[in-house]
């Protein structure tokens, strides 16, 4: 029988062979753990919704970059829970504000590893939105000022690279701007530039104690259902100085993801949010799912969509398993 068909199982057929033709590979150094840092003493309270994930106070947080740094991981994203909130966010760019502690102490105690910075308003204000409102309004660039402030301030602290996640219009402008004028021209701005206003948010919302008190962020953050405006938030921040590109969430995203890589000459950064974590974790709870393969699948997934870098949650037990399987 003359048959003429492809053998595309040639290339599959044992786990050496699979090895040598895969195309994407996770490493430890792709991925960026993402911290949550109290105000107090003596805290290290699992986020409820977030099994595995702790908030920790600062005198907890040397064991915590010690385990950080036992798994091998080289990058730490810090988010800041202040003792005191108020209507502009004041412990955002305060220099004794607990991200700028933290980032000096971690930077002293751990200088290899590199602390990005996330700049943003709301786990510091009282109405809980990433900007000042007036009534029910966000307001846009009178929030900006205060965004600069919070940057110099972290980068006086010791961040290696400054990670503005507000979505206010122009934030890489004006950041990379005051960056500049401090003296900071090599601290680089990796931007949440493509920010969908997702319900996969809900249990980092729980980690910052940073949901807002009323309304919506609709308003600022992307309509999931756009993907031709992905490319104009985009292309807006890397014309104003940004040098890392983040898609937030990820796995919904993965196509966004796709089309940035494919569009802009740097690095992208998938974010594989809390609400990801939690369904996962949740799903492996249960038993429904075996999550070790089922975390490696999703993380090598955003590499496959063009992702140079991952913020995860999942980092400490992907770091674990992928050495195991050394």
């Amino acid at each position: 029988m003359d048959l003429q068909f492809s053998r595309h199982r040639r290339l599959r057929s044992s786990a050496n062979m699979r090895a040598l033709v895969r195309e994407n590979h996770l490493r430890v150094d792709d991925f960026i753990y993402p911290l949550f840092i109290i105000e107090g003493e003596n805290i290290r309270k699992e986020v409820s919704s977030m099994p595995g994930v702790f908030q920790v106070s600062m005198d907890n947080l040397q064991a915590e970059m010690e385990d950080v740094v036992a798994h091998g991981i080289k990058s730490v994203l810090l988010f800041g829970i202040p003792a005191e909130k108020d209507e502009c966010g004041t412990q955002a760019f305060h220099d004794h504000g607990i991200v700028q502690v933290a980032t000096r102490f971690i930077k002293e105690k751990f200088p290899e590893i590199l602390v990005v910075a996330d700049t943003c308003l709301c786990e510091y204000t009282s109405h809980g939105h990433c900007g000042m409102v007036e009534g029910d309004k966000i307001l846009n660039d009178e929030s900006l000022d205060l965004l600069v402030k919070s940057a110099i301030s972290q980068a006086k602290a010791g961040a290696d690279i400054i990670a503005p996640s507000n979505m206010m219009d122009g934030f890489v402008a004006a950041i990379r701007a005051g960056l500049d004028e401090a003296g900071f021209t090599e601290i680089p701005i990796m931007s949440y530039a493509v920010k969908y206003a997702s319900s996969f948010y809900g249990p980092f919302r729980e980690a910052a104690e940073g949901a807002p008190q009323f309304g919506d962020r609709k308003t600022y953050q992307m309509d999931p259902a756009n993907r031709i405006e992905a490319f104009r938030e985009a292309e807006s921040d890397v014309i104003e100085g940004a040098d890392f590109l983040i898609v937030k969430p990820g796995l919904p995203y993965l196509d966004i993801i796709r089309d940035v890589k494919n569009n802009f000459n740097l690095p992208v950064v998938a974010y594989n949010v809390s609400g990801e974590y939690s369904m996962i974790k949740a799903a492996a709870l249960n038993g429904w799912v075996d999550e070790k393969k089922t975390v490696l699948e999703a993380l090598v997934g955003f590499k496959r969509a063009g992702a140079d870098l991952i913020i995860t949650y999942h980092a400490k037990d992907a770091a674990r398993w992928l050495k195991e399987d050394e």
